[in-house]
């Protein structure tokens, strides 16, 4: 099952053309996309009964776990442990976020970010869309990136500057990098069903969406639509999260917030999307601003430790508080050095200038 043929929905028992080009017109190009899609959504996007929806999905997960796609159904501790080693890490380039993430930013994974404007997520997101596409020596995975921006924040001049930060050509990282900006939540939700074939055909390690929220928040007002669009929101979330898992790919998603005006004690600031964004996100991470550094907290993770690192943002992306300082110090230093070179030289000048005024002035 590992060939590529073998993936063919063809190649599956009781799937024929008419119902291999109604998934294609959904977006299931392959049988990894069933499993991806699920019974249900399968059974509406062909017509067919929800039974056998289950029964053909059911087919597709036989196969991969026989080809070693996806794990089986009864494994032990021991051996997940061993598989969990083996999981992907991207680098973010900073010590203080490494160890934050204890390594990176993980595959098969939904990471999500959050915080008010300003506080540097989609600084984080350009950053990761370069450190992806470094090679696994140097911390990254060597591919490419999806990403899907729902604001219109994408900057390729900003890649450019972190890519030649980094000793990179700014052209193949572009190159590497497939932007499709979403103009309201059904376009967002329809790139991202049509991901599977684009993580394919360009070897895409990293799926970013920013902001995932935004969009759901804006066209969904009132508390009248705010079922319906928790319902789109959660399959959406749940998407990005079974997208990462099925193709061993991380997952990023910025998050907006909110102020909470009944929150009496700590922080009112709270993020949007409720309980549904909150159990699918795999880690949570919350950005805020503290004068010219930033803050990340792990809000959530299933084993990583709740703590605090600071961080700043600069040239290279997000940057260790330290290299920061370490370029002031630097400028002030050359800087004073150039003040003491002009000073030891301007007074002779002076001095001399009020000599030969001197005979001037005297008559």
């Amino acid at each position: 099952m590992t060939d590529e043929l073998e993936l063919r929905l063809d190649s599956l028992a009781g799937v024929g053309p008419v119902t291999t080009r109604k998934l294609n017109d959904a977006g299931v190009h392959s049988i990894m996309d069933l499993i991806v899609r699920g019974p249900v959504e399968v059974a509406e996007l062909t017509g067919m009964d929800i039974d056998t929806a289950g029964k053909l999905v059911e087919k597709a997960r036989e196969g991969l776990v026989e080809g070693g796609l996806i794990a089986k159904d009864f494994v032990s501790a021991s051996e997940l442990y061993k598989k969990r080693l083996s999981i992907g890490k991207i680098t973010t380039g900073t010590e203080c976020l490494d160890t934050l993430f204890e390594g990176g930013v993980e595959t098969q994974a939904l990471t999500e970010v959050y915080g008010e404007f300003g506080c540097g997520k989609t600084q984080f997101c350009h950053t990761m869309a370069v450190q992806v596409q470094k090679s696994k020596e140097e911390g990254g995975l060597g591919g490419g990136v999806l990403y899907m921006d729902s604001e219109n924040t994408f900057r390729p001049e900003r890649i450019v500057s972190i890519a030649k930060a980094n000793g990179m050509d700014p052209e193949k990282v572009l190159d590497n990098i497939i932007v499709a900006r979403a103009y309201n939540s059904s376009h967002q939700m329809l790139i991202l069903e049509e991901a599977s074939s684009m993580i394919n055909e360009n070897n895409i390690k990293l799926l970013v969406s920013d902001s995932a929220v935004g969009l759901f928040r804006s066209e969904y007002l009132g508390r009248g639509t705010l079922a319906a669009r928790q319902q789109k929101l959660n399959r959406f979330v749940h998407l990005l999260v079974r997208l990462a898992e099925t193709y061993n790919i991380a997952s990023i998603m910025t998050n907006q917030v909110m102020s909470s005006p009944d929150q009496f004690f700590g922080d009112p600031t709270k993020p949007i999307g409720g309980n549904v964004v909150a159990h699918t996100s795999t880690y949570r991470i919350y950005f805020k601003k503290s004068g010219k550094k930033r803050i990340a907290r792990m809000v959530d993770s299933p084993h990583h430790p709740e703590q605090e690192v600071i961080f700043g943002l600069g040239e290279e992306g997000v940057i260790d508080p330290d290299t920061d300082t370490k370029k002031k110090k630097s400028t002030k230093l050359t800087s004073k050095s150039s003040e003491v070179a002009s000073s030891e030289i301007t007074p002779a000048k002076v001095e001399s200038d009020v000599l030969d005024s001197e005979p001037g002035n005297s008559e």
